[in-house]
């Protein structure tokens, strides 16, 4: 009888050696599919963070340029008024100068 539970002893050992050792290689493999599904969702992050940098960009460069214009034209109509000031000034000294 204890020849008998020693060979029960010496074949489950290794079974439970298997068994874990089993359970591990299963872990390691969900561990590596949940890396590989968050490292694609990453990825898909990253290209749509990538889309929206670009359109923001132009969107930037748009209203860049849309600020100079506006600036210019500012610049323009502030010239215009100006000039009109000092031909309303020339008009308001002649009558006072007859």
């Amino acid at each position: 009888m204890s020849l008998r539970m020693a060979e029960e002893r010496a074949t489950q050992v290794p079974v439970d050696d298997f068994q874990a050792l089993e359970d591990q290689v299963y872990r390691t493999i969900e561990l590596y599919k949940a890396a590989r599904d968050a490292r694609s969702m990453a990825e898909r992050d990253l290209k749509r963070l990538r889309e929206q940098l670009e359109v923001r960009e132009e969107e930037v460069e748009t209203l860049r340029r849309e600020m100079v214009s506006l600036r210019k034209e500012r610049e323009d109509i502030r010239a215009r008024v100006e000039k009109m000031l000092v031909q309303i000034d020339r008009m308001a000294e002649e009558p006072a100068a007859s």
